[in-house]
């Protein structure tokens, strides 16, 4: 099977597999509820948690996958079984914003990028 770190990589849940592998080091992508290193071989239905902004998303593994693949596609090798509490968390989360900053008022200052950052590290 495929190196964990490649599967959500070739899924499309990060925008390269450089992003994908620096995720799994800092023990922000987990298999079945255990940190995972990037190289750790996927099965056939684990389950893979993301955590992404205080929000721990969830799919479960439908097929193997080596190359990676379209948009289209990613339903036949993954499925989102993200629990609706956390589903809730993240829309919060996206208002919050919408409340914090307009639309149109500029680029965040120095200060609030740090007030940002800090926030989504947590």
């Amino acid at each position: 099977m495929a190196r964990l770190d490649k599967y959500i990589w070739a899924v499309r849940l990060f925008k390269t597999r450089t992003l994908a592998s620096a995720e799994c080091k800092k023990n922000h992508v987990l298999i079945n509820g255990e940190a995972s290193k990037p190289s750790k071989n996927l099965k056939v239905n684990d389950v893979v948690s993301i955590k992404k902004g205080g929000v721990l998303f969830s799919y479960k593994v439908l097929a193997e996958l080596e190359k990676r693949v379209g948009a289209k596609l990613v339903a036949d090798y993954m499925k989102d079984v993200t629990s609706p509490e956390e589903i809730e968390k993240y829309k919060t989360i996206q208002m919050a914003q919408k409340v914090y900053r307009q639309n149109g008022l500029g680029r965040p200052t120095k200060k609030d990028r740090r007030d940002i950052n800090d926030f989504w590290n947590e």
